[in-house]
C-alpha cells in the first residue's frame, strides 16, 4: 500500500530535493534510492508513483527544464531589442548558480531518442525559441539564426560550467567577465545582420 501523502507529484518533488542538494552533480546521481530514503520507503515502492528511474529523469527534467523557460519567457516580458540577449544570459546563469543541479537537468540530448519524452522535448523547444527570439531582436538573418543560438548556448553555457567547476580561480572579477563575454557575443551576432 502507498505511503500516505506519497504520490507522482511528491515523488517528483522529492527527486527534485535530491537534485537542488547535489549540486552540480545532483541530476547526474539521482537514484530511487535516494528518493526512497527521503520518502522514508522502499524503492519498490516508489514503483506504484513512477515507472522506474528513466521515467523519473524525465519527469525532474520536464520541471526544470519548464522552469528554464519560463525564466527566459519572464525576460521576454521585461526586456526587448538589443537587451534581449545579454538579459537571458544573466537570466540563464543566475538560475545555474541558484540551482545548479536543476540548470544540469536542462542540459544534454538524451531526450531527442527517447520516445517517451514528447513532454522534454516540447519544453525545450520553447527554451530554444526564446533564444532565437532574441537574436532576432539583434537582426541576425533567418539563414544564421541556428547559428546563433547554439552560439549563445554555448557560449553561455560554457562560462557557467567553468565557474560552477571553481574554474575561475584568478581575483579579477568574474562578473566583468560575464559581461565581456556576453558584450563581444551580441557584437559579434549584430555584426551579421541584413543592412
Amino acid at each position: 500500500m502507498p505511503r500516505a501523502g506519497l504520490d507522482r507529484a511528491a515523488v517528483v518533488d522529492l527527486a527534485l530535493a535530491v537534485v537542488d542538494d547535489g549540486g552540480t552533480t545532483g541530476f547526474a546521481n539521482l537514484t530511487l534510492a535516494a528518493v526512497a530514503a527521503r520518502a522514508g520507503v522502499a524503492v519498490p515502492s516508489l514503483y506504484k508513483h513512477v515507472a522506474g528511474l528513466p521515467a523519473l529523469r524525465r519527469e525532474v527534467a520536464l520541471v526544470c527544464i519548464e522552469e528554464y523557460a519560463d525564466a527566459l519567457q519572464a525576460v521576454r516580458a521585461d526586456h526587448s531589442g538589443t537587451d534581449l540577449v545579454p538579459a537571458m544570459a544573466r537570466a540563464i546563469r543566475d538560475l545555474a548558480r541558484r540551482s545548479p543541479g536543476r540548470y544540469q537537468a536542462v542540459q544534454g540530448a538524451a531526450w531527442v531518442h527517447d520516445p517517451d519524452a514528447h513532454a522534454v522535448r516540447e519544453a525545450s523547444i520553447r527554451v530554444v525559441e526564446g533564444i532565437a527570439d532574441a537574436v532576432a531582436a539583434l537582426g541576425v538573418p533567418d539563414d544564421r539564426r541556428i547559428d546563433a543560438v547554439r552560439a549563445v548556448r554555448a557560449a553561455v553555457h560554457g562560462f557557467v560550467v567553468l565557474e560552477l567547476d571553481g574554474g575561475f580561480g584568478m581575483p579579477d572579477d568574474v562578473d566583468a567577465s560575464f559581461d565581456f563575454l556576453v558584450a563581444g557575443l551580441v557584437g559579434g551576432l549584430e555584426r551579421l545582420s541584413v543592412p
